[in-house]
């Protein structure tokens, strides 16, 4: 579907006039060089270095790509970088509002082109992952035949929501979410560039430091951000953006949180022990300060998996379970969906019953070993399988407990000077009554409870 008429008048008055087009369309870069972050994309030789002409065609030409990555890492940037390059035939499309018709409408436009007069098309497709597998279906013959070279964009795993026959046809490029580092360049770049604010304005530290947190990694959120703030200090006749002009505009407090200093250990400090302690409520606090100062969302997800063995441990056994699933979600969606998940666990473990029996138990064991309270390991439990071994006596009187009506067999398993050694103390609190039982059950069996 190529643009319609309004749709390239737009784009005209844009291009004469773009003083008048937002902040984060006007320092949209024009060539890979200017692009923020994603250096691992841009090396020589890339896929993307090849689709903008740097490279050969023919018969080893770009191939087409997927591109994966959270919103505002600059997916939708590339692919117009790769438009302006090139002089190839560029068409977007939106997979909310196109269908099969316009696909192919597409591919038939791109036959002609490169029939006609030799001209390459690339396709940019937005949201791929909202195409059903029938809408899918219908790129495919023109990947295959390479009639065009697709750029499709996601912010959802290709795993899981591009067909597997297009996936093979594609590369896939995943994107990582901008540092605070690449963020910060791009504010810099766009208050001093002439096709941003050209110098009208000045950005004190501390409402830099604001701003990062505002955007969380999102170049577009930051840009947008930073001009309605500038449109607000101007507004006032302020030569900066002050702090109070930013939270006004932003309707965001900048609330204290250094992530590379104090209050990063601290609050990550406050929310476990909040979380040990079953105060729900203080805990979601701390993580929504964490999250609202655009902590890293991997960081959270690994104290809470740390969390649910130490404090929590066998007294909820779906606790780690919780954790760990949590963090996967955290790792294949970012924020700002990822602080639903990373409360969903938080509120979990705050209020599962509690006991530190698992983390005691490792303690005192690993306590025993470095303190040389080993022994060798007795005779019927060494390995006999290799040559010799029979005659070393090795598993000579081992037990074999599935042999046996209950499972188990009343043998030492421990060395000889830790056979009555117990680390594991269980509590009463939740499920782990049930494995007091068990433990109570089994020692008692092995010989060594008391009757």
């Amino acid at each position: 579907m190529e643009p319609d008429l309004f749709t390239a008048a737009a784009e005209e008055r844009q291009e004469k006039d773009p003083a008048g087009a937002p902040l984060a369309v006007r320092m949209r870069p024009r060539t890979l060089d200017e692009v923020v972050g994603q250096r691992h994309l841009l090396v020589p030789g890339s896929p993307l270095r090849r689709l903008v002409g740097e490279g050969p065609a023919g018969p080893v030409g770009p191939s087409s790509v997927i591109l994966w990555g959270p919103p505002g890492t600059g997916k939708t940037t590339l692919a117009h970088v790769v438009s302006r390059a090139g002089g190839k035939r560029f068409v977007e499309l939106s997979a909310i509002t196109a269908g099969v018709k316009e696909v192919r409408a597409v591919i038939d436009g791109a036959r002609r082109a490169v029939g006609g007069y030799g001209k390459e098309t690339v396709l940019f497709l937005d949201e791929i992952h909202r195409f059903s597998k029938a809408q899918q279906d219908s790129l495919l013959p023109a990947v295959e035949n390479r009639w065009v070279t697709l750029i499709a964009a996601t912010t959802e795993n290709p795993s899981f929501s591009v067909i597997s026959p297009l996936s093979s046809r594609s590369l896939l490029l995943t994107l990582e979410p901008l540092t605070g580092d690449d963020v910060r360049d791009l504010l810099r770049r766009a208050l001093t560039d002439p096709r941003g604010l050209d110098g009208l304005v000045g950005l004190p530290p501390e409402s830099e430091e604001h701003l990062l947190r505002i955007a969380g990694g999102d170049a577009r959120r930051a840009l947008t951000a930073l001009e309605a703030a500038a449109g607000a200090a101007l507004a006032k006749g302020e030569a900066e953006i002050g702090l109070s002009t930013l939270e006004e505009t932003v309707d965001r407090a900048a609330v204290a949180y250094d992530r590379d200093g104090d209050q990063h250990y601290d609050v990550a400090s406050a929310l476990i022990k909040s979380i040990r302690g079953s105060d729900v409520d203080a805990a979601l606090h701390y993580l929504a300060r964490m999250v609202d100062a655009g902590e890293d969302p991997r960081f959270i997800a690994r104290r809470l998996m740390i969390s649910a063995s130490e404090d929590i441990g066998l007294a909820d056994p779906n606790a780690l379970s919780i954790a760990v699933a949590a963090a996967q979600a955290v790792a294949m969606i970012g924020f700002p969906e990822a602080a639903l998940t990373l409360g969903h666990a938080t509120i979990a473990l705050a209020l599962a019953p509690k006991s530190n029996a698992a983390t005691v138990a490792i303690g005192a064991a690993l306590d025993d070993v470095r303190r040389g309270r080993t022994g060798p390991v007795p005779r019927h439990l060494r390995d006999g399988h290799y040559q010799g071994a029979q005659a070393l006596g090795h598993g000579h009187g081992y037990v074999y407990p599935h042999d046996l009506p209950e499972g188990i067999a009343e043998q030492q398993y421990a060395p000889e000077a830790l056979r009555d050694r117990e680390y594991y103390a269980p509590t009463r609190h939740g499920a782990e009554a049930r494995y007091a039982d068990a433990v109570e059950w089994t020692r008692r069996h092995l010989g060594r409870g008391r009757d």
